[in-house]
């Protein structure tokens, strides 16, 4: 069974021990779940009855092509105008109830588990009309336009309606639930979901160019970042800039599963002289 951790904010009591989980280095950051309390949230202009848990933003020297938001929305809220950035574009991923999302005057109806693209220069708007919260990961990227090649277009999936695809020789041990085909040069970003059966693993030191935005949904594992092994849980996210060396072997008897999000599909800036 899929499962989508959502966090509820709160405040840990006063006699909490302390788990000394969260880490920030060089090379990555480590936000264990217990740190997605109340007084960490943020407030955005032209939001209503609204709050996000700013996970990834751009940092010179770090991670430096995206934004990754947490955001939880009430009752009779959300926005008529949330991206501020006309170049951006958006990755939406729900956990908790039901968004709607307003895009060229069509109301969509997102439920758990599902998945919205967003171009760049789009008119759109966020809304829960349901008399419960919803939650929605949220994944901001500037557009890289290439010549000759169109932008992407406005789409909607879900994690029910893509079949995972094993990864070769792994034995249906690590699958990947992409919503994008890697194929296409439109997009510049992929969002993803990746499962691991017990057992399964990441075979090797994985380095690469991409960054990287990974929130567990679901079951445990031990997960390399860099030189370190950290056990990771349901609500933890790990933050890596590009080069950073990952591994990981799936512990718990339910599918260990992460969103993940990495830049695809374009050539590095070289600096100006």
């Amino acid at each position: 069974m899929m499962g989508y951790h959502t966090p509820t904010g709160g405040l840990a009591p006063q006699t909490t021990p302390l788990r000394r989980r969260a880490r920030f280095s060089e090379s990555y950051a480590f936000i264990p779940a217990e740190c997605f309390s109340d007084i960490v949230t943020s407030y955005l202009p032209h939001w209503h009855k609204s709050r996000a848990w700013i996970m990834a933003r751009p940092m010179s020297g770090f991670a430096e092509t995206f934004a990754q938001y947490i955001v939880e929305v009430a009752p009779n809220g959300g926005s008529p105008a949330p991206e501020p950035d006309p170049n951006a574009q958006a990755g939406i991923f729900v956990t908790q109830g039901t968004l709607t999302i307003i895009y060229s005057g069509q109301r969509h109806q997102i439920g758990v588990g599902g998945y919205v693209y967003i171009p760049p220069e789009a008119q759109w708007q966020v809304e829960n009309t349901t008399t419960m919260p919803v939650t929605f990961h949220w994944i901001r990227k500037r557009y890289l336009p290439v010549s000759g090649i169109a932008k992407p277009e406005f789409f909607t999936t879900s994690d029910a309606q893509t079949p995972a695809q094993d990864m070769p020789d792994c034995a249906g041990l690590w699958a990947t639930t992409r919503f994008v085909d890697p194929d296409d040069m439109r997009h510049d970003m992929h969002v993803n979901i990746v499962s691991f059966q017990q057992g399964g693993c990441i075979p090797f030191e994985e380095t690469h160019v991409m960054e990287h935005g990974l929130y567990v949904l679901q079951g445990r594992a031990r997960y390399l970042l860099n030189q370190d092994w950290i056990d990771v849980e349901p609500g933890d996210f790990m933050w890596l800039r590009a080069f950073c060396p990952q591994a990981c072997v799936a512990t718990s008897t339910e599918p260990f599963r992460y969103l993940l999000y990495k830049d695809v599909n374009r050539h590095p800036a070289l600096a100006l002289a």
